[in-house]
């Protein structure tokens, strides 16, 4: 564990951590409530903080004077890739595939055809956890803009690409 703040005899002291210029207690004046801000959190800021009270002359039995809350900070998926895998040939299999390089949790991928007409796809042709979309036996009216919707608790994001037949 590394200590990154504390008020003592009336002072708050940040220690030398990246939190630094980030961190501290959301209260000028500390009463019963001692909560912490971070601000402009990160994805590494992600982790396990403890929380100790001492209090002087106070006879608190040991463990009753810790708080531990875990922090997950999400992160929207960062613009997907869509790309096409395959000859765009009448009677031929191609597959869409979507990807995200950053996302937290990992983002789910939603294919839908926009133009010339909406169309939403299912498994087995969609694999929304991989962002695959497997188009077979190819025919003309299949072509069109296809759009890829990466998305999770923190966001979404999305990439499209033409497939001419």
């Amino acid at each position: 564990p590394v200590q990154i703040l504390t008020y003592l005899d009336g002072v708050v002291k940040v220690e030398e951590t990246e939190l630094k210029p980030r961190v501290g207690f959301l209260y000028p004046v500390l009463t019963h409530n001692i909560s912490v801000l971070i601000n402009a959190t990160r994805e590494r800021d992600s982790g396990q903080y403890m929380c100790t009270v001492n209090v002087v002359d106070d006879v608190t039995s040991t463990g009753k004077n810790v708080g531990v809350i875990n922090l997950t900070v999400l992160v929207p998926p960062a613009t997907p890739t869509c790309q096409l895998h395959g000859n765009a040939v009448v009677g031929a299999n191609v597959t869409l595939s979507c990807t995200s390089k950053k996302g937290k949790p990992s983002p789910t991928y939603q294919w839908q055809r926009t133009a010339p007409t909406l169309q939403v796809f299912f498994p087995p042709a969609q694999d929304r956890a991989r962002g695959t979309l497997k188009l077979t036996n190819l025919s003309l009216d299949m072509s069109g803009l296809y759009v890829c919707v990466a998305e999770n608790r923190a966001g979404s994001a999305e990439c499209s690409i033409v497939l001419e037949v």
